[in-house]
């Protein structure tokens, strides 16, 4: 007996294929479902933009307010002009002229002498080449000097200067005056100027200061010069 069914025709031949299919329609379906949005419809609605209210804006008319000018200047006074007789003679002065005849003898000129002006130069007492000498400090070198007119200094201002002014002043405690002066180029004592806490100290450290001794003037290259010179006066006020 011969079978019916056509053994060429296999159903389940092509099976897989058929649900591979069938898989990616359901998985593409499924992805459609979940990512399908929907929206509010008045959410959206934007209205409608109306350009013609927007052009009818009223625009203000504004009024330029006109600054009036300044009022013009008042018109300048007259000049006093004053009128003088001509009564008096004026003698017209008459240029002679400076120039020379042939004629004329010429004087000749002796040599003109130019007298230089020594300039005044200031050496400082530290740096200077022979410091000024007090009298009584002529021995020894140009430090030994210098040290001998410090104390010598310093022993004569404590000698004449009066301490008990700053007492009577109403002044306590440890006082302080800076005194600068200077000796010039002939061994004198100028130009004192001094600082105090009152004035009345100032004026007394100043007199002091000019009773110093004339001395021999420092020298700078064998010249005599100005070397100023600063003096600190330092002492206690007893209460």
């Amino acid at each position: 007996m011969e079978p019916k069914k056509n053994p060429k025709a296999d159903v389940g031949r092509n099976g897989s294929l058929y649900f591979s299919i069938g898989l990616a329609l359901m998985l593409a379906l499924t992805y459609a479902t979940i990512n399908f949005k929907t929206y509010d419809k008045e959410a959206i609605d934007i209205g409608q933009l109306n350009m013609e209210e927007e052009l009818d804006e009223e625009i203000p008319i504004t009024e330029q307010i006109k600054t009036p000018p300044p009022p013009p200047p008042p018109p300048a006074a007259p000049e006093v002009i004053e009128i003088v007789e001509d009564e008096e003679e004026i003698e017209e002065t008459v240029i002679e002229s400076s120039e020379t005849d042939q004629e004329e003898e010429i004087i000749e000129v002796e040599e003109v002498e130019v007298e230089e002006e020594e300039e005044d130069i200031e050496v400082p007492f530290s740096v200077i080449e022979n410091v000024p000498v007090f009298p009584g400090c002529e021995k020894g070198n140009n430090d030994a000097k210098r040290k001998c007119m410090s104390e010598k200094i310093q022993k004569f201002v404590q000698k004449k200067f009066n301490t008990d002014l700053a007492g009577d002043l109403g002044l306590t405690g440890r006082q302080r005056i800076n005194v600068i002066f200077k000796i010039d180029k002939t061994g004198n004592v100028v130009g004192v100027r001094s600082r105090a806490p009152h004035p009345r100290l100032e004026k007394e450290a100043a007199r002091v200061i000019n009773l110093l001794p004339k001395m021999k003037p420092g020298k700078q290259r064998g010249k005599p010069v100005t070397v100023p010179y600063s003096l600190p006066i330092i002492f206690q006020v007893n209460d």
